[in-house]
């Protein structure tokens, strides 16, 4: 009885061990953004700000081209998200209902793009910017955001519609459909948790690249968040408060998107990963 209890105990306590070690980061950033100066550069740390101030968060929405960095940063990652979901659920149908010669190396094509370092292209992405006078244009960092994210878009979208039925297909063709109709009104409804799973994925990544954007981009108003954050170092130090502050704000879009998607987003992710 007693091995049975610490068999059922240790188990437990590992993973609140793991969530502490995880999320305490998160809270440390948070509770940092509101406290004061004072409490911040304590050698005695503060783990509860009671006398929380909201200077920090104002003075990081009132950093110049605050509200460009956000307008740009919802522009190229939506529009990147979009795009690749677009062509990757064509990709994937071809590559999951379609039998042509080259099915097979197109799969493996992908998947050892999705396995190399994006680091690859951004010589060959530059020197097209430079060429085509994209430099300081947010073209570039779409598509390119796009390539990120589209090799795991079509493979985990691949995998949702070999699930599916062909008899559904089939049923739908006899029933009068075209092959156009019967993906738009039997497949493509079933591709939800796909949808959205790869959709928070493309997200999260084109939101968080910083690298890219600050070789391409050297204007203010071409640049995105991500370089937002890397504005409040001075030579003077660094403010911790505001970055604290606005590495929070920074977070939240993707803490609401992942709020919403969740349930779907991790059913779609372990769905497509092993089906088909």
């Amino acid at each position: 009885m007693r091995r049975s209890l610490i068999g059922r105990t240790w188990p437990n306590v590992i993973a609140v061990a793991l969530f502490v070690f995880f999320v305490f980061p998160v809270y440390w950033m948070i509770s940092t953004s509101f406290k004061q100066d004072k409490d911040i550069i304590s050698r005695t740390p503060v783990f509860l700000p009671l006398d929380a101030t909201f200077a920090h968060f104002d003075r990081a929405v009132h950093a110049d081209n605050f509200w460009t960095y956000v307008t740009n940063s919802l522009t190229v990652t939506i529009g990147a998200v979009l795009i690749s979901l677009a062509i990757a659920t064509l990709a994937s149908f071809a590559v999951a209902r379609m039998k042509f010669r080259g099915r097979k190396s197109f799969v493996l094509v992908v998947m050892a793009a999705q396995m190399a370092p994006w680091e690859v292209m951004t010589i060959g992405v530059y020197m097209l910017s430079r060429d085509n006078d994209l430099l300081n244009s947010l073209v570039p960092l779409t598509a390119f955001y796009m390539m990120m994210v589209l090799p795991f878009t079509i493979w985990t979208l691949r995998g949702f519609i070999a699930a599916v039925p062909k008899e559904l297909e089939e049923s739908a063709m006899v029933d009068g459909c075209t092959r156009t109709q019967a993906f738009l009104k039997v497949i493509f409804p079933l591709l939800a948790p796909g949808l959205m799973s790869t959709s928070l994925f493309g997200f999260v990544t084109a939101w968080n690249e910083f690298p890219l954007v600050l070789w391409l981009n050297k204007k203010p108003d071409s640049q995105t968040l991500p370089l937002w954050l890397s504005s409040f170092q001075t030579n003077f130090g660094t403010d911790w408060g505001a970055t604290m502050a606005a590495s929070t704000l920074f977070a939240v879009p993707i803490l609401i998107l992942f709020f919403f998607l969740q349930r779907k987003a991790v059913g779609g992710l372990t769905d497509g990963a092993v089906k088909g």
